[in-house]
């Protein structure tokens, strides 16, 4: 089992009182397995819909940002390796 990994960075190296403070964290998870479903439906009588594929990863990563400051981190985005979060100074 591997160990995720992450880096986080600031989007400045210093702020005043109430500036907007930015962080960026790149994860990821070698162990994140990517599975595809294909579903088939079919009726009474035997008549079958196209295949519909679709993908999910198993055992996604989550981030969650806390700071000893007690500031809250709002989410931006986050697309599965790269989480921006946002507060104030």
């Amino acid at each position: 089992m591997a160990t995720p990994t992450a880096i986080a960075a600031l989007s400045a190296p210093a702020y005043s009182p109430g500036d907007q403070m930015l962080l960026t964290v790149n994860y990821s998870d070698a162990d994140n397995k990517p599975l595809t479903v294909t579903i088939v439906v079919t009726d009474a009588r035997g008549n079958s819909s196209a295949p519909v594929t679709t993908s999910v990863v198993i055992d996604p990563l989550t981030v969650s940002v806390t700071d000893d400051s007690g500031r809250t981190w709002a989410r931006v985005s986050d697309n599965g390796a790269v989480a921006v979060y946002r507060a104030v100074a």
